[in-house]
């Protein structure tokens, strides 16, 4: 596992599961301002389903809670990863593209061995 320290006083646990590129942290303040959120603080997991197994679920938070690996990224920015899909997530890196076609934040998974053609499943 990738190196983790416990902050005193809120148990919260800085990690570096996942990488998270400047463009990426910038799309992320972006998409939360655009919400109405103070603090741009998105979770990443990974759910059963899609075609190929496994599909990456982002949503905003408010907070953390214990158990979450927290990433600190540019701008403020900070990615929650729950305890169940950091050993899935781990040595990713959360990208943003900006294409017309296929693009928005992307999750480059070295443990990844297939992805669906949708872009939106894989498997390990």
């Amino acid at each position: 596992m990738s190196e983790a320290e416990v902050s005193l006083g809120t148990m919260e646990q800085t990690a570096t599961v996942i990488t998270v590129t400047d463009r990426a942290a910038r799309k992320i303040r972006q998409l939360a301002e655009r919400e109405g959120r103070t603090a741009p603080v998105l979770r990443v997991r990974v759910v059963a389903g899609g075609c190929s197994g496994f599909a990456y679920e982002l949503a905003f938070e408010d907070s953390p809670v214990e158990s979450d690996h927290v990433v600190s990224a540019a701008d403020g920015v900070r990615v929650l990863v729950d305890a169940r899909s950091a050993p899935i997530l781990e040595g990713s890196t959360l990208e943003f593209n900006d294409a017309l076609l296929g693009g928005g934040l992307k999750m480059l998974n070295p443990r990844a061995t297939h992805e669906c053609a949708c872009g939106e499943s894989f498997s390990i």
